[in-house]
């Protein structure tokens, strides 16, 4: 790889070496002289899209729920109290959160007398599509566009991954679940088209691999990992030459970028060999690279995200978080009952405020993805003004699995799309969809005049927040 002295470097630069290509982060070099970090360059740089589903709904949903405020605070506009609140540890980011409450996902819901029951193999399918799916336990299946793949396919073709789509627990199911529905509807929340579910990654040192190129080969792979080498090892040469080119900031960029690959490398390393060391696990059926901690799952998947931000690998991720089903437990919450049999409360309100330890317990693994992309800097603007991240489910109250005022926040910038520090209600009966139209709008894709059953657009500001400062 050869620099030019005088030249700047193209912002889909790559450093290649015996099979690894490890895309740079933004830097200065990548403007041309005179035109660092111009205003046109920021305005061209688009947003970064997250959408992740917290399944099977939250125990504020319930009608006893939402009278203590487990999910959304009492009072709308900005004037807020999260204490009560699932979103409480969003506190340190209520300037870059938008709480949309009150809209319903309809598509979810039984249409014909054979689908009710199943809306566990419905409502996956449903979340970023808004639309309702073909009962079908054949390949015949049939949704609609997900508004993460709507968004890829605009504005996600010019970088090497179009989107990327994760999750934590295992859905490698297939053939029909039950009620009549193919596993396909509750493994998939991405679909490329109404016909095309995406495959999903559950092990980070598959994703690990995949943004990274890291060995061309099976047998490339295999065998840095027996060396117990890194990336950086098959790069060494073009980053030392690279730094020669570069000025102090963008070294300083650089070397932290590197360093912060090269950690996400070593803990996979760590768990892998953790993991095959023949102790006992507590997901035996995982894979070697899968953590059995959740929440080092889900900061591992959050790095991920993050330095393919970054490096404008993609721009788009999506990140299913469990299943409906699931029976695994989280101590850390503060309640030892299974996922699962706590969402089905009974209406009990001790039951329900159990169910509400788990959700709370979900939300607080989302700041260690806020403050990552707050600390990248990129010409002034942070990552996290820069990133749109839609987190919410399908379900409302898990207990009688009901899909109206269902649970949907926003979080981040978005490039100025998102004004944050607002709960927005929905007047009743409002689809989910209306508010997905919304956020479509505010990526970019304007043109956009309907999606699933919405009815119109619920916008994302308070019509006088903009006054207000």
């Amino acid at each position: 790889m050869e620099f030019i002295t005088g030249k700047h470097l193209l912002r889909r630069t790559f450093l290649r070496g015996m099979g690894a290509a490890v895309a740079l982060p933004m830097l200065d070099a990548m403007e041309p002289a005179g035109r660092v970090w111009s205003g046109a360059a920021r305005r061209a740089d688009p947003t970064r899209f997250v959408a992740i589903e917290m399944v099977h709904g939250a125990g504020g949903c319930n009608e006893w729920g939402a009278t203590q405020n487990l999910w959304a605070p009492a009072a709308s506009g900005r004037d807020f109290d999260l204490s009560p609140t699932a979103l409480s540890p969003l506190e340190p980011f209520r300037d870059h959160l938008t709480i949309i409450s009150n809209t319903d996902v309809r598509m979810a819901e039984a249409y014909k007398p054979h689908e009710i029951g199943g809306d566990h193999f419905r409502s996956s399918a449903v979340f970023l599509t808004q639309a309702h799916p073909k009962q079908t336990e054949g390949s015949d299946v049939f949704v609609g566009t997900s508004i993460d793949q709507l968004y890829a396919q605009r504005f996600g073709q010019d970088t090497p991954i179009p989107s990327m789509q994760l999750c934590i627990e295992n859905i490698n199911q297939s053939g029909g679940c039950a009620y009549g529905y193919t596993c396909v509807y509750t493994d998939s929340i991405s679909w490329a088209s109404p016909t095309e579910p995406l495959p999903v990654i559950r092990d980070p040192r598959v994703a690990f691999d995949q943004l990274f190129g890291a060995g061309g080969t099976p047998e490339e792979r295999l065998a840095r990992r027996r060396t117990n080498s890194s990336i950086l090892d098959w790069i060494g040469g073009r980053v030392g030459a690279l730094r020669r080119e570069l000025g102090p900031n963008d070294i300083h960029r650089l070397d932290r970028y590197l360093e912060n690959v090269r950690e996400i490398e070593r803990r996979i390393q760590g768990i892998e060999a953790r993991n095959s060391s023949g102790e006992p696990r507590e997901l035996p059926e995982a894979p070697a690279g899968v953590p059995d901690s959740f929440e080092e799952h889900m900061r591992l998947m959050f790095d991920i995200q993050v330095l393919a931000f970054s490096s404008d690998v993609t721009r788009v991720f999506s990140l299913k978080m469990g299943r409906d089903s699931s029976a695994r437990v989280f101590p850390e919450s503060g309640t030892d009952r299974p996922f699962h049999p706590a969402s089905h409360h009974g209406g009990r309100e001790d039951s329900i405020m159990e169910f509400g330890k788990i959700n709370r317990y979900h939300v607080s693994m989302l700041p260690y993805l806020l403050e990552s992309l707050q600390n990248v800097d990129e010409g002034g603007t942070s990552l996290l003004d820069k990133t749109m991240i839609l987190y919410g489910s399908p379900m409302a109250d898990s207990n009688l699995h009901n899909h109206r005022r269902a649970p949907l926040i926003a979080l981040g910038g978005a490039n100025g799309a998102l004004q944050g520090g607002v709960h927005l209600k929905a007047p009743d009966g409002t689809p989910m969809a209306n508010a997905m139209l919304s956020m479509l709008h505010g990526l970019g894709l304007d043109d956009m005049s309907n999606l699933g059953d919405s009815t119109g657009e619920f916008g994302l500001s308070m019509p006088s927040l903009s006054s207000q400062g």
